[in-house]
């Protein structure tokens, strides 16, 4: 299989996995609220999952703001739920305090229906972790690294922030202590950012921050599997998750620029990789 035609299969993939992340039957999709909603009762992982099957994250209206520098997007339909509301009763036969529920509506809305305030700072949301190992991982993470035309570091974990790309200081950092898979993968993804949104690039084309992401996200995928590195369980989740079904025409969109960054990164790394055969 040529090069050009192992690109076309991969990109399929791609669009299809992030596509078939929204359009599952309901029952996959339920069971994929219930394990990702797991403080959630069943009856509300089922109202969640038939009026929003895509959703990943899912919080109040104030709670958006307050605690994850988020607004929710105008014209969004919330999710409607059933929220406890526990409370206290004097029973007047004996004088004793009684706690009692009661049960009441209300409304959330998904991660994917929300969109950062700006110049606010970024809270990176729980997507699973990759795992497992990779063969030889000590030299194909050297030739990644040595690919790169920002220093890369680490770093100790912060929320669920794997790794990021600093355009003003030029430098990439990624957390330590994760799988094998998981940092290759994040370092892809965060060199990719260096490439196709450094400050000279800006300068030539606007991208929005969603788009960002499902551009380097992409790219990162592409440049895994050609590595032999399957990261489908989160790349498909990642892309999906930062603007919801917008996101398959911004992949289609951005695909020649995706393409054209994963083969240069491919490349480069094959050349390192030869060097220290």
């Amino acid at each position: 299989m040529t090069r050009k035609e192992q690109l076309q299969e991969i990109e399929e993939r791609l669009k299809n996995g992030v596509e078939e992340y929204f359009t599952s039957e309901k029952y996959a999709s339920l069971l994929r609220i219930m394990s990702k909603f797991h403080n959630y009762s069943f009856n509300n992982c089922i109202l969640i999952a038939t009026q929003c099957p895509q959703a990943s994250f899912v919080t109040g209206y104030s709670n958006w703001k307050t605690s994850f520098n988020r607004i929710v997007k105008r014209g969004e339909k919330a999710i409607r739920i059933i929220a406890p509301c526990p409370y206290t009763k004097v029973n007047e036969e004996t004088g004793e305090e009684e706690k009692r529920i009661f049960f009441r509506t209300t409304s959330v809305f998904d991660l994917s229906q929300t969109i950062q305030i700006p110049n606010t700072e970024e809270v990176q949301f729980g997507i699973e972790e990759l795992t497992g190992n990779v063969p030889d991982y000590e030299r194909l993470l050297n030739a990644i690294i040595a690919t790169s035309t920002c220093p890369v570091s680490y770093t100790k974990p912060k929320g669920s922030v794997k790794g990021y790309y600093a355009p003003l200081e030029k430098k990439i950092v990624v957390c330590e202590g994760m799988s094998e898979l998981q940092t290759i993968k994040t370092l892809l993804h965060e060199i990719a950012h260096s490439l196709l949104h450094n400050p000279e690039e800006m300068e030539e084309r606007k991208v929005r921050r969603d788009t960002k992401e499902v551009e380097a996200e992409s790219t990162a995928f592409i440049v895994a599997t050609l590595l032999g590195l399957d990261t489908s369980d989160y790349s498909f989740e990642y892309i999906a998750g930062w603007n919801g079904k917008d996101n398959l025409k911004a992949l289609s969109a951005a695909m020649k620029q995706v393409q054209d960054t994963a083969n240069q990164m491919y490349d480069n790394i094959i050349q390192q990789l030869d060097r220290v055969a």
